[in-house]
């Protein structure tokens, strides 16, 4: 009976230790597959975020930057070529220059437009801010990367195209057939031809910032003394026409005015003495003795 009673307890005993290892195992087993999930899901996150990031930096990068810049100089023509020294040694180019000497009333006036790589256009705008006095500036920033991405796919399925018909034209029987296919591999390649040099533009424009840089001077009428008699005659003789001509413009501007003043002036004149002429009689009967004759006043010419 003693030996059951062992037997059993030994048999429990083993159980127990056998429940208790086969716990552990699948505890241990659920912890490394948990572990190497988490570490899998950190792995994911963090190539998404870097992805993320660079895909952000790259949008970042296709921008189109345009300004305009307005420079006062003394010398507007050399200012332009400086302008087109500093634009040529980051790089860059000159796309197009305009030229006025002034002269006749007119100030000396140049123009031109710079095409500045993009990552050195905060240099060269420091440079030609020591060109001149800068009167005006203005820049702005065009964010074209979806334009690009959009034209690079359209590049990649034109071509993808293109190479599928001109592979089935290599196996085409028909006539007919081998006109169609000829006809779409023809607009597909005029078509991939435009969007290519819509990318290519796009490009440059991305890469080259656009700046249109102005310098004018202060035009100042020169001043030209008289140097010998003749001259001062002349000079007088021109003040004098030019002030009697100016004063009889003066006077044909007033010349209406001048007329209405003086009618308006006349009728005036007229009441006031025809009112003094009927109050005269008026006077003379108030101041006559009763019952003598009232004589009419004598009127007496007035001189001429």
């Amino acid at each position: 009976m003693n030996r059951m009673r062992r037997g059993l307890v030994a048999v429990v005993f083993l159980s127990a230790l056998m429940l208790g290892a086969a716990g552990c195992t699948a505890m241990g087993g659920s912890s490394g597959d948990t572990a190497r999930s988490d570490g899998q899901s950190a792995q994911d996150a963090g190539g998404s975020t870097s992805e993320q990031a660079s895909g952000g930096e790259a949008k970042d990068a296709e921008v189109v930057t345009t300004g305009r810049m307005l420079f006062t100089a003394d010398d507007p023509l050399d200012a332009a070529d400086e302008a087109t020294k500093i634009a040529v040694d980051a790089g860059g180019r000159v796309d197009s220059r305009n030229d006025d000497a002034g002269g006749s009333g007119a100030a000396a006036r140049a123009e031109i437009v710079l095409r500045i790589p993009a990552d050195d256009l905060e240099d060269a705008r420091v440079a030609l801010k020591k060109l001149g006095d800068l009167e005006e500036t203005s820049f702005s920033a065009e964010e074209v990367g979806a334009t690009q991405r959009d034209l690079d796919a359209r590049i990649t399925t034109l071509r993808t195209s293109i190479a599928r018909y001109t592979e089935w034209l290599g196996t085409a029987q028909k006539t007919s057939d081998l006109i169609e296919l000829e006809q779409a591999i023809s607009e597909r390649q005029g078509e991939l031809e435009s969007l290519t040099a819509q990318k290519r533009d796009l490009d440059d424009r991305v890469a080259m910032a656009t700046v249109t840089v102005t310098f004018a001077s202060v035009y100042v009428p020169p001043q030209h003394a008289p140097q010998n008699p003749l001259e001062a005659m002349a000079a007088g003789w021109t003040a004098f026409v030019g002030f009697w001509s100016a004063l009889g413009i003066a006077l044909a501007f007033l010349l209406p005015w001048l007329v209405v003043l003086a009618v308006i002036a006349l009728v005036v004149l007229w009441l006031v003495r025809r009112r003094g002429a009927a109050s005269v009689p008026v006077a003379v009967a108030e101041t006559a003795p009763e019952g003598a004759p009232v004589e009419p006043p004598v009127q007496h010419d007035a001189p001429r």
